[in-house]
């Protein structure tokens, strides 16, 4: 068997969870999404669940991963619950099936890079996404995206996944808050924000149970839960640390740069009179492609932005890619390299559906975010919360002196709110999938 690696800092592993949680589920898909269901009032939504049921989830997979040593799916076994394997399975299944739509994006990202410097979606936004996300075009693009990202995880967690989150993180704050801040002086930018951050309460009130839904899946996808990654990168940690600190710091830090990315794409939209909702999930980059085109330096900004929101898809697909690669080479004793490789070439293949059509990019990001990922977070706090408390409740406290009180607040929550929630959220997600399939 390989010799597990470990983080070499404290900061590095921080700055890699937060890279995980950070990339396109916070500037592509909250965008996106925030349009679809409102503005302020989804982002209001979204902020309940993170602190409620994505904080209390997240510390869930830490105290399996940093007790185990394991990989996602092994994990269970090694802590005495081999029942339950099947929960580190289906986080394995949701990565996979998350990726090989997820590199596809990217791909585009990257095509809007260099189309920001030839200006080619300036003369019609709406044209360029069409050749850009379909057909053969999509299909080259998320190879070398795929190419990238494995040549990356292949180095390991050290010298791959480390190194390049201490690069890639700050960049991506820095360029955020750069187009932030130049949003800011822009004519429309006080519409934007009035979108955004202020909520309609009588929506809210009247809408609560019907934007849970969304709201939850974005949760899990932006912080990265039920697909194994902080069950894997856990696994990497010392029992020293406090893993309380550490979750609050992730979830903030995400948090705070999901709001960052929304400051930076609705002033740009409204400042030049882009509805938000263009475009469904292509929102971020017909109507951002329109606006950029319409500025002053707009190809300038425009692969600004696309730099940025490349740097953040990256650090969080090497995350997904990590979760798979630890499971083959702890499993089977592979080297790190070639089981990267193939793994990545699989994930390329089966990806390839979602690069010819947005009907099987919208179904494969549906069944991951609304049944896999909801399920897979379901189950872990059924988990944690019923079956194996009390020796989660130990492994939070290491490294956290004086903690009792919190982790028995932290299983009741578990037990009761995130069950009850995450039931209904995955019901309704259920019933979504099927209505994509029937108009399909």
């Amino acid at each position: 068997m390989a010799i597990r690696e470990t983080w070499a800092t404290r900061i590095g592993f921080i700055l890699a969870a937060v890279g995980s949680a950070v990339g396109l589920g916070n500037i592509w898909r909250f965008p996106f999404l925030t349009a679809e269901s409102g503005g302020a009032a989804f982002l209001v939504a979204y902020l309940f669940l993170v602190a409620v049921i994505g904080l209390p989830v997240i510390l869930v997979e830490f105290v399996i991963g940093r007790e185990s040593k394991q990989n996602v799916v092994d994990a269970f076994p090694e802590i005495g619950a081999p029942n339950w394997q099947f929960i580190g399975a289906i986080g394995a299944l949701a990565g996979f099936v998350i990726l090989s739509y997820y590199s596809v994006v990217g791909g585009w990202v990257i095509q809007y890079m260099v189309g920001s410097l030839t200006g080619g979606y300036a003369g019609n936004a709406e044209a360029f996404f069409g050749s850009a996300a379909e057909g053969t075009n999509a299909v080259a693009y998320d190879l070398l995206f795929m190419a990238i990202v494995a040549g990356i995880v292949s180095f390991g967690v050290r010298d791959g996944l480390e190194r390049a989150a201490k690069v890639m993180i700050p960049s991506v704050v820095g360029l955020l808050v750069l187009l932030a801040a130049y949003g800011a002086t822009l004519s429309g930018a006080s519409e934007g924000y009035a979108y955004y951050l202020s909520p309609d309460m009588s929506t809210i009130v009247t809408d609560a149970i019907g934007l849970l839904p969304d709201a939850a899946g974005q949760a899990f996808f932006t912080l990265s839960l039920g697909m194994g990654v902080m069950i894997t990168y856990a696994s990497y940690l010392g029992e020293d640390r406090n893993m309380l600190r550490d979750s609050l710091l992730i979830v903030v830090v995400d948090t705070s740069i999901a709001i960052l990315a929304g400051l930076a794409v609705f002033p740009f939209l409204f400042a030049q009179g882009v509805d938000p909702g263009t475009g469904g999930i292509g929102t971020t980059f017909v109507g951002l492609a329109t606006a950029f085109a319409s500025l002053p330096a707009g190809q300038v900004v425009g692969f600004v932005f696309f730099s940025m929101l490349l740097l953040a898809s990256l650090t969080s697909a090497f995350s997904i890619l990590e979760v798979i690669v630890s499971y083959a080479i702890d499993t089977f004793g592979v080297d790190r390299k070639p089981a990267t490789l193939a793994i990545a070439a699989v994930i390329f293949l089966v990806g390839i559906p979602t690069a010819m059509s947005l009907d099987y990019l919208t179904l494969y990001d549906a069944i991951a975010n609304q049944i896999l990922l909801i399920g897979g977070g379901l189950l872990l706090a059924i988990f944690g919360g019923w079956f194996y408390a009390s020796g989660a409740s130990e492994e939070l406290q290491k490294g956290m002196p004086g903690g009792e009180t919190f982790t028995t607040v932290w299983i009741w929550v578990l037990r009761v709110p995130v069950v009850l929630v995450l039931a209904y959220v995955l019901y309704n997600g259920v019933l979504a999938v099927a209505g994509i399939v029937q108009g399909m």
